[in-house]
């Protein structure tokens, strides 16, 4: 099962407090003491920079955020006006607005305790033996983060059927190295980590929550220690690993894999495919040789932090305490309401969604994309055309790849039913779980059957992009095509600077070090010459040299190979999206807008879509989890590779954006 691969990684941002929707560039967000030759993301941002505070409820703020904001305003309006009015019984409509009433019902959550988790804890409580415990972990495998993760997709080998898959997970710390790093920032998250722990049981009654809170921990550094890296986890070959059940029983007969598979809802499939063979058998270890109470004071672990949010106010304030303040570092809880926009979201996104795009997406809007995104395409075809590294019988392929790129815009053609997801009042724990049993369910009895390629793996109100490899398409949610990512009003130079090099970028993940080793019908195949490779391979090598040499915080420096998949889909975007600009213009000159030419202004519009502004505890965790860089590598360390910036702005030797011309790195 192919991972998507999105433009950006950050959760649902917060009120306004800076305008939405200036039209073109933001001219007094500019730095005019600083010049683009020497830092191009400074010199349009560096101004915004220097007055903006980051709101105390956010991790991060600037253009991205800004629109998440809106649309969770937006999304805020949908639900709270389908809650204040009178539904009829059974309707999604209804369904919606009771969803999100009973979330925000604070004082019935408070008065109810943990009452209403009675029924996951017996759950727990029944767990006598090892094979319990398996049976437990598949039941809850897509509710709540367990070791091993189930779910269903296309196949990698198949991508027309759907087919089962394991994945490693189950870490309250987003990723192994928050356990395993020898850090002292690391290491003050791991010392919050355990008083969370203990927080939590404490407050479930658990008498000795210090003693379990320790075991939990020592745990799940045993997991950690066994997991995959991210990095390891970026290649879809090593991932593929399609296996029968009496070739899983034969590895790890630990583990009841009929019944575990069954209890997930996976029955007797021909094969899964384990993701991280190695963890997979290690894990079987770990369930043989630690003890059962350990893990019972893990499973309940993982049932109270999953749902902290939706419990009193004490579990409450200790979710918001460990995951946003030490991890995040922010210094206020978001609104109550926001938290609950992003959990009907969610839970019924497309429901939402459908009424997000009725109110707030013009028709005119995808007529406009779907004309950038094929002038995209085109220009790409013609780029493969002038590769000079490339064989004729690798470019047939590529051709052959792009022309069946699957192109979606705005919102699904056929919507998702939700008739049988059960949500009832005043009852948000509840809610939250059949919720996510629902999604569960939908997904993994598709075992088998033909894929649905009409869906989407994004709601229409998300910010956000994403390329998916396994369907070999390129998809837009509504909520991104707007200013100042997308502008109706701007000049062509801004929009193909922004949105275009977006649109760029999702298109170059279908031809990044993942998604090269997909065909044009998503299937894992090398299609590729092993000179061909290698000449690629000598590029991208520079490139992830290249990103491990930046240093976002003192002493921390990138991973050039986990970053490398969107480090390239930047650096191809943007050349692509210049090349497809300049096409569009049919010969005529750009005009000057501002005092500044259109390859100017094509330039400062790329810097200006990732301006942003964020606090160094969320740097530090996005160094370790996420493989998009720090925004304002992703604005400068692509425009030094790019011809059209240099030229735009006259660079010299000597100046700090200066790169050889034999020296910049071109792919596509």
């Amino acid at each position: 099962m192919a991972a998507q691969v999105c433009v950006a990684a950050e959760p649902a941002a917060s009120p306004a407090r800076s305008a939405v929707g200036v039209p073109g560039l933001d001219r007094p967000g500019m730095d005019l003491a600083v010049r683009p030759q020497d830092d191009l993301f400074l010199a349009m941002n560096g101004g915004w920079i220097a007055r903006t505070e980051i709101p105390a409820d956010k991790t991060a703020w600037g253009s991205f955020f800004q629109l998440r904001e809106l649309s969770d305003q937006r999304v805020k309006g949908i639900v709270e006006e389908l809650a204040a009015r009178p539904q009829a019984d059974g309707t999604v409509e209804a369904k919606i607005g009771t969803f999100y009433a009973s979330y925000l019902d604070t004082a019935a959550i408070d008065a109810d305790g943990t009452r209403p988790l009675a029924p996951y804890r017996a759950q727990v409580e029944a767990v006598r033996n090892k094979k319990d415990l398996v049976l437990l972990m598949g039941r809850w495998a897509g509710v709540v983060s367990m070791p091993l993760g189930l779910g269903v997709g296309p196949d990698a080998k198949n991508p027309f059927v759907y087919s089962a898959g394991t994945d490693q997970g189950g870490l309250g710390m987003d990723n192994r190295d928050y356990y395993l790093k020898d850090d002292a920032r690391l290491a003050k998250a791991r010392t919050a980590y355990v008083a969370y722990l203990r927080t939590l049981l404490t407050l479930d009654g658990d008498k000795d929550a210090a003693a379990h809170a320790d075991a939990v921990m020592a745990l799940e550094t045993k997991i950690a220690t066994v997991q995959w890296s991210k990095e390891d986890n970026r290649d879809p070959v090593k991932t593929y690993n399609p296996m029968t059940l009496a070739e899983l029983t034969a590895k790890a007969p630990e583990i009841d894999w009929k019944a575990f598979l069954a209890a997930g809802e996976v029955v007797d499939p021909p094969f899964v495919s384990i993701s991280q063979p190695s963890y997979a058998w290690a894990l079987a270890g770990l369930i043989k040789d630690q003890p059962l109470d350990t893990w019972k004071a893990y499973l309940r672990v993982r049932l109270l932090d999953a749902n902290a949010r939706v419990l009193p106010a004490a579990f409450r304030e200790a979710s918001y305490q460990f995951h946003d303040v030490a991890i995040t570092g922010v210094t206020q809880d978001q609104p109550r309401w926001q938290h609950g926009v992003a959990s009907v979201n969610g839970a019924l996104g497309e429901a939402v969604g459908q009424v997000y795009v009725a109110k707030y997406f013009p028709p005119a809007y995808k007529t406009r994309m779907v004309e950038l995104v094929n002038n995209l395409l085109k220009t790409y075809a013609q780029s493969i055309d002038g590769l000079t590294w490339m064989s004729p019988a690798t470019k047939a392929e590529a051709h052959a790849k792009l022309a069946k790129y699957g192109v979606k815009i705005g919102y699904p053609d056929v919507w998702r039913n939700y008739d049988g997801l059960e949500v009832k009042a005043h009852d948000p724990v509840g809610n939250h779980m059949r919720a996510a049993q629902f999604n569960h369910h939908r997904e993994v009895v598709r075992n088998g059957k033909k894929v649905d390629r009409t869906e989407w793996e994004m709601t229409p109100q998300t910010v956000n992009a994403y390329y998916a490899p396994d369907r070999n398409e390129v998809v837009f949610p509504a909520a991104i095509l707007q200013p100042p990512l997308f502008d109706m009003t701007a000049d062509d130079a801004v929009n193909y600077g922004s949105i275009g090099a977006i649109i760029g970028h999702e298109i170059s993940h279908g031809f990044d070090d993942q998604g090269s080793q997909y065909d044009g019908d998503g299937r894992l195949r090398n299609w590729w010459t092993p000179q061909d490779r290698q000449a690629f391979e000598a590029v991208t090598s520079k490139l992830d040299a290249q990103y491990a040499a930046y240093e976002p915080l003192p002493g921390t420096h990138l991973s050039g190979k986990l970053t490398l998949g969107e480090n390239i889909a930047d650096l191809s975007g943007l050349q692509i999206a210049f090349k497809a600009w300049k096409l569009s213009l049919a010969g005529k000159p750009a005009p000057v807008i501002d005092g500044l030419t259109g390859e100017q202004r094509f330039c400062y519009a790329f810097s200006q879509a990732w301006r942003s502004k964020t606090r160094d505890a969320r740097t530090l965790q996005l160094v370790v989890i996420d493989p998009h860089s720090p925004a304002q590598f992703r604005a400068d360390g692509t425009a030094i590779n790019s011809d059209a910036f240099h030229e735009a702005f006259g660079t010299k030797p000597g100046d700090r954006m200066w790169k050889a011309p034999a020296d910049r790195l071109r792919l596509w």
